[in-house]
């Protein structure tokens, strides 16, 4: 806790969240907005709003600059309207600063991702001119202390796992999020239910490492199970696991639970086995292909994604060239690729033999390259077939729906179908990022 006080504030009656980052922290972000919600603040643009929580990743190369650059942004803005809103930094960068924000950029409020249950109370003390400041990483939960879930979109987030205890050399993860803790049978199933009751008919599984969730002898399978017998619940995805973390009985819950969408997100890295070892990602360039091999023996027709860090300390250009023939070897349907940025604290940040940045920026396009080539190829392979296309939104033409497909592609068409309804699509084309589908001849 910092002993710094700003002066007091009026109670804000209105809010504005701004999500960065993860799907962890949209979902954080909605939870924090519910929050507020609860409180009988109304939420509006943060252009607008006596209160904006900024809620930050850490991720990225300068995430800490960028908030601060934010905040300054925020103020200037709101300045010119003669307006002063209170700030709030949640999340990953307020984790890691702490008190340094407070003193830097003066803001009213400091939560981290662990203990933004409290921002009502936080929000009082800001209100009140006391210092409002909350890092702990406490035992219990803060699931237990949030409201119950709003009506929510037809596909939505549901954490059931957070922290990392891995501690891959170039994460900060298990010092902003905290060792892994799985959240209880119980109350995931609860929020599960509640979801759909509020309109969700596709859940998305979240955690750091969420195939690493447990529950005494049950695993993230034995959850998917219970799930798929929720009614109304349609599609069940989860994301982002760790290839240690790959059970056989979550392989084959990808042949056995019809609502388990055949997409897996199983980031790698890197190909070359001495940069994995470096990375501390404990496991192989073959331990984690023979993963694949099972999984797509369970379902043959999954999509595979995965994540990749080019220019880690050390990589050499025979190392690259791993990381390439394994994409070769696998064929993303999608995948993200990054240049390496040291973070303070972790190990990677003092090693030598650094990457130079021309280099990364060489490797980085060859990467993309190959990845979008196969994302183009899998796309491509998709036409022609017939799948069930959950509609999220509304397009920008007449008439046109955004959906997504099984395999998680972004796919959109003309059609009178309503928001949440799950439409029997042909795919009809292919372009980089999206498919075009078209309803068949007995539906249009």
């Amino acid at each position: 806790m910092s002993d710094a006080t700003t002066a007091p504030k009026s109670a804000p009656k209105t809010y504005a969240v701004k999500s960065f980052g993860c799907q962890m922290n949209v979902y954080d972000g909605d939870r924090m907005g519910e929050l507020m919600a609860a409180q009988g603040l109304t939420q509006v643009d943060a252009k607008d709003a006596d209160l904006v929580v900024l809620n930050t990743c850490h991720i990225r190369e300068r995430a800490t600059e960028k908030v601060y650059s934010d905040i300054g942004r925020l103020r200037k803005d709101a300045g010119k309207q003669g307006r002063s809103p209170m700030i709030a930094v949640a999340g990953c960068v307020a984790q890691a600063e702490g008190a340094e924000i407070v003193r830097r950029a003066k803001v009213d409020v400091v939560v981290g991702p662990q203990a933004y249950h409290n921002l009502p109370d936080l929000v009082a003390k800001a209100a009140r001119g006391e210092a409002a400041l909350d890092t702990d990483m406490p035992v219990d939960l803060k699931f237990g202390h949030l409201p119950a879930r709003r009506r929510v979109p037809p596909s939505a987030f549901l954490t059931v796992q957070e922290g990392c205890d891995k501690f891959c050399t170039y994460c900060v993860v298990p010092y902003t999020r905290g060792g892994e803790v799985s959240r209880g049978w119980g109350q995931i199933v609860d929020e599960a239910k509640a979801l759909v009751d509020a309109g969700a008919r596709e859940l998305t599984l979240l955690g750091q490492n969420v195939n690493a969730w447990t529950d005494g002898a049950r695993g993230l399978h034995d959850l998917i199970a219970a799930l798929d017998a929720i009614p109304g619940l349609a599609r069940i995805r989860y994301t982002t696991s760790h290839p240690n973390d790959m059970t056989q009985g979550l392989i084959d819950a990808h042949a056995s639970v019809e609502k388990l969408m055949p997409f897996l997100h199983l980031p790698v890295q890197a190909g070359s086995d001495r940069i994995l070892k470096a990375m501390n990602r404990s496991h192989s360039r073959d331990s984690y292909l023979r993963i694949l091999e099972r999984v797509r023996a369970a379902r043959p027709d999954i999509a595979l994604s995965g994540d990749f860090i080019v220019g880690f300390p050390g990589e050499t250009e025979a190392d690259f060239r791993e990381t390439l023939s394994l994409v070769d070897a696998v064929g993303y349907a999608q995948a993200y690729s990054f240049k390496y940025s040291p973070r303070p604290g972790t190990p990677a940040a003092t090693m030598g033999d650094q990457v130079p940045e021309d280099v990364m920026d060489d490797r980085l396009q060859r990467l993309q390259a190959a990845l979008n080539r196969d994302q183009a190829a899998f796309n491509a392979a998709t036409v022609g077939r017939t799948c069930q296309v959950l509609m999220e939104r509304a397009g920008k033409l007449p008439g046109q729906l955004i959906g997504k497909s099984p395999w998680l592609q972004s796919v959109h068409l003309v059609s009178d179908a309503a928001i949440g309804d799950l439409v029997e699509v042909t795919l009809a084309e292919a372009g980089a990022n999206s498919m075009l589908g078209l309803l068949p001849p007995s539906s249009s």
